[in-house]
């Protein structure tokens, strides 16, 4: 049966904005119906004939639409510490209308928001470890719960994607999923569009909302950012999922981090 659904799928602080904008806007353009897939009731809205863009930010895609032959599935992850970094940053300042979950007033930070509870937080150290045990832990778990291997799927990293300069690791990704109904020239176009290396690369080119969202998008920010106290504890909790998801073999990386100090040093 010809692939005519094409699923995307991201997680927090994982190129979510550039997907969104990429795919949305060429689907908007095109007419393809924009599903999302976030229950198998939104299933039933998926059209009998042409394409259909279905998409699910934390990838929690319905078990049926993983078994339908009509879908392939586009997957991005990023490195979970470069996750934790860029969460903590943005949900300091971000824009409530967009996530939900800061604005919530929560019993158990007594009654304050996540985001007036994270700025609340003395130091740097402090607002890691509040985002890792929050935010952050659900965004791992997402990206652990996804069905590596799936014959439907391809799994990109964003630290890839964001070298792909030249759309040639996107363009093949499309060439592999093989969607009726997407001009692959046509989806790269959005895709280099809205880049932080093509379109967007400068900040007074980049929409309000995105300018927002998007600070650097540079791979690997963990490496000066990443206090050495959060580490310690962090590769206790997290140190198993960064080897099932390829971005570390051990824990040797905790003792190359630079200390809290060293880190607000060279903000």
């Amino acid at each position: 049966m010809t692939a005519r659904f094409l699923c995307v799928g991201t997680h927090h602080k994982t190129g979510t904005v550039w997907m969104r904008r990429t795919f949305h806007k060429y689907a908007t353009d095109h007419a393809i119906p924009i599903i999302r897939g976030y229950d198998a009731a939104q299933l039933k809205s998926l059209p009998t004939d042409g394409p259909a863009l279905v998409v699910h930010w934390n990838s929690l895609f319905p078990a049926p639409l993983f078994m339908d032959s009509r879908a392939r599935f586009l997957h991005i992850i990023r490195d979970p510490r470069d996750v934790l970094i860029s969460g903590a940053r943005y949900h300091l300042t971000a824009p409530l209308g967009n996530e939900k979950f800061l604005r919530v007033k929560r019993p158990d930070l007594g009654g304050k928001t996540y985001q007036e509870h994270l700025n609340s937080l003395p130091t740097l150290v402090d607002q890691l470890l509040f985002e890792m045990d929050n935010k952050h832990h659900e965004t791992v778990v997402e990206m652990l719960m996804w069905p590596y291997g799936h014959p439907g799927a391809v799994d990109l990293r964003f630290e890839d994607l964001i070298d792909d300069t030249d759309c040639s690791l996107f363009r093949g990704a499309l060439r592999q999923m093989n969607v009726a109904g997407w001009d692959i020239d046509g989806v790269a176009n959005y895709y280099w569009t809205h880049s932080l290396f093509g379109g967007a690369a400068k900040e007074e080119d980049r929409a309000h909302n995105v300018a927002k969202h998007v600070k650097s998008g540079k791979a690997e920010q963990w490496k000066s950012k990443f206090p050495r106290e959060v580490a310690e504890i962090y590769v206790q909790k997290y140190g198993p999922a960064l080897r099932t998801l390829g971005y570390a073999e051990n824990d040797d990386w905790v003792h190359q981090l630079p200390t809290a100090s060293e880190v607000l040093a060279g903000a």
